[in-house]
């Protein structure tokens, strides 16, 4: 049983029974592209709700969850940030995530343990790239959402073009719940489709200062329209419903609701709202959307859980506060107080003091401190329950994607699974005092960002930090410098190439050792070949009548496997190759699966060779925004660096072409976009796959390994 206190909030507590109503919870996560408006929505939603009493603009650098130097400087969000607040007595954990490609892991991790979201579209850029990343993850992750078309009063704001490529591009069925008042520099408000009444804003900047009218006499054919759409929608959540409105009788905007609500949770549409965050009009609807169609804890389908191999057990982590306790976090953030777990808890209850069991290390975790989080600033708590995101301290070995469980009866939740970095640099500290310092901070910031990771180059020595573009480590390197003092020289950028075969073939190797004592023996015979495409790698044995022993299959299984770090062209990682254990022989007293792994690690670099290998290159899948006026030298400018042009759509403002460029051509691509477009064009990109190098690209790759090999 959850438990309330009576008496101050840190002074000696009388502890009583007192459960928390689940039913008055919303978490959800606040998702777009880059500027469609995701952090402005938020802080007006913290206006609203009275957590803020002044807002902060982006622009300004001022705004509430960018708090990060990097945020306010460049006028993005870099990382997810958690708040609280509270509308018509409903309470309200919302996560505010980055919309650049770059920093995309931050929405995958929030969405991952969020019951609902609010997409934003701009309402003149419509559907843009990251918007179909973030909602093919929220897809993934079955997150009921609202859609918010923002900015319709920018130039070029159409909200009927939006709901159009909502269905066009995302495949979605957007349920369209109120129509704008004017448009760009005419738009005043919107018209309630269930209520049939409009809110109009004054221009004020006050988002309390509207009025609540008739319908405008030039809309009611158009609002009678929509609406008419809306409840034939609505209605087919409920037979009855749906029979008597057929027999003539229009449901009550009760049983409407019920109905959205159900069908929102469902995923089966999404209700979709305008208006213009920055000018404060449109997002009370916003907030009542929330409370009345998002669902809250227990309205969703249960974690499953698994066991420590990733299969499911068949049971789940029930939203219950009485059940054992299951908590995932989801993210760790360094701050002046030490590192923060930022946990969302799915069963059970978490009091301060308790000691619980890290399923994924085995370990006993003491909760320390628990904090409620309002961006960088927290209010201390002395226990959450099952619905509650909450941020822990003190927590030694937990990251991001561990189950926190009940000792006495522990269980896993499944893990987050995180994109490989596509692209890397050396890095090196200007002084030899900076090294110790660098190796600390760099640690600290792996443990944050799972898409970041730190290697050493075996043959330099250096150290490469590698991420998802180019962006992204420039906010590392930044975040070295100033969060951390450690001040850095930079390499060129490397490309994470990879390397596959082409060719199967059938070849033996035989391991035979004999110089006093034991020997070592063991012969294969086997078969190498291309594997389907993102498979990685496959083994089978085909080995019958015991040639080589089964206690051995394993062994070189993997041997092979592990070779596969280091491809025999430039040593990269090699790719989608199956191996086929065909036959081979065995010594009754010589063979152990020491001598079978030698085998095969030979055999490795005998046979790759011979498999028409090749050498693998990151396309990424490029999306330029361009004025017109510069299409053709975008066009032009992408065909130069080996960009595949996929698509050129025209819009208000612009054209956007799509195409698929190799990563290795695209560095430094703003600024030269930036110089062709009069400062004017825009782009993002993200990997897509895979695919072979052209041979002069490959020969210049070789020959830059063999230098760094021989400088070794």
């Amino acid at each position: 049983m959850a438990v309330d206190k009576v008496g101050t909030r840190n002074g000696p507590t009388e502890l009583i029974e007192k459960m928390k109503d689940l039913s008055t919870y919303r978490n959800i996560g606040i998702f777009a592209h880059v500027d469609a408006g995701k952090t402005t929505t938020t802080e007006r939603i913290l206006k609203l709700t009275g957590k803020i009493h002044k807002t902060g603009e982006v622009h300004d650098g001022e705004a509430t969850t960018d708090f990060m130097d990097q945020e306010q400087e460049r006028g993005i969000t870099i990382q997810s940030a958690a708040t609280s607040c509270e509308w018509d007595k409903h309470r309200m954990n919302i996560i505010d995530t980055p919309g650049h490609v770059d920093f995309t892991i931050e929405v995958y991790r929030s969405l991952k343990v969020l019951d609902g979201g609010v997409g934003v579209f701009c309402g003149s850029g419509g559907v843009e790239p990251q918007s179909e990343t973030t909602w093919r993850y929220a897809n993934d992750s079955e997150v009921a959402r609202i859609i918010f078309v923002n900015k319709l009063d920018r130039i070029g704001a159409d909200f009927y073009r939006v709901v159009q490529q909502v269905k066009d591009v995302l495949a979605a069925n957007p349920l369209v719940m109120v129509l704008p008042i004017g448009i760009e520099d005419d738009f005043v408000g919107v018209v309630d489709l269930l209520t049939q009444k409009s809110w109009i804003w004054s221009d004020s900047n006050d988002p309390e200062s509207y009025t609540i009218g008739e319908v405008p006499e030039d809309m009611l054919e158009k609002v009678a329209e929509w609406r008419e759409k809306l409840i034939e929608t609505a209605v087919e959540q409920d037979d009855d419903l749906l029979e008597a409105y057929l027999e003539g009788n229009e449901p009550s905007v009760e049983d409407l609701k019920r109905c959205i609500r159900k069908g929102t949770i469902a995923l089966d549409f999404f209700p979709t709202y305008c208006g213009s965050a920055f000018k404060n009009k449109g997002v009370q609807n916003i907030l009542n959307a929330v409370v009345d169609f998002l669902p809250n804890p227990t309205e969703v389908k249960p974690q499953p859980e698994i066991d420590l191999e990733g299969n499911e057990t068949g049971g789940f982590a029930v939203v219950d506060p009485e059940k054992p306790l299951r908590a995932l976090a989801f993210k760790i953030m360094d701050d002046r107080y030490g590192a923060l777990t930022f946990t969302r808890i799915y069963s059970g209850t978490l009091k301060k003091g308790d000691n619980v069991v890290n399923t994924f290390t085995g370990k006993n975790e003491r909760i320390g401190r628990i904090v409620e989080m309002h961006a960088d600033s927290r209010e201390e708590l002395d226990y959450a329950q099952a619905g509650d995101i909450v941020a822990l301290l003190g927590m030694k070995n937990t990251r991001t994607g561990h189950t926190l469980a009940d000792a006495d009866n522990p269980a896993t939740l499944e893990p987050m699974v995180f994109p490989d970095p596509v692209i890397s640099i050396a890095i090196s500290p200007k002084d030899k005092a900076g090294t110790e310092k660098m190796g600390v901070a760099l640690n600290k910031m792996v443990q944050e960002d799972p898409s970041f990771q730190v290697a050493t180059d075996e043959d330099s020595g250096e150290t490469l930090i590698k991420g998802m573009g180019e962006l992204h480590l420039d906010i590392k390197v930044d975040i070295l410098r100033r969060t951390h003092n450690v001040d850095v020289e930079m390499g060129k950028p490397q490309v994470a190439y990879r390397e596959t075969i082409t060719r199967k073939i059938e070849d033996t190797y035989t391991h035979k050792k004999q110089s006093g004592g034991s020997g070592q023996y063991g012969k294969i015979e086997y078969g190498i070949e291309p594997a389907e495409q993102n498979v990685g790698y496959e083994f089978e044995s085909k080995v019958t009548g015991g040639n080589v022993p089964r206690e051995y299959w394993s062994a070189i299984e993997k041997a092979f496997g592990s070779c596969m770090v280091e491809g025999t062209m430039a040593g990269y990682p090699l790719l989608d190759v199956k191996f086929t254990l065909l036959d081979g022989a065995f010594h009754a007293v010589d063979s152990s699966a020491l001598a079978f792994e030698i085998a095969t690690k030979a055999a490795y670099r005998q046979s790759i060779p011979k498999a028409g290998p090749q050498l693998l290159e990151p396309i990424m899948k490029v999306d330029v925004f361009t004025p017109e006026d510069n299409v053709g030298d975008v066009i032009g400018d992408l065909n130069r660096r080996r960009g595949m042009i996929k698509s050129q759509d025209a819009g208000p403002t612009g054209v956007r072409v799509k195409a698929d460029a190799p990563l290795a051509d695209m560095f430094g691509y703003i600024g030269h976009l930036r110089t062709l477009t009069s400062g004017r064009g825009q782009f993002s990109m993200e990997f897509s796959h895979y695919a072979p190098c052209p041979q002069n690209v490959a020969d210049d790759v070789i020959k830059e390994a063999a230098e760094r090999k021989a400088k070794k």
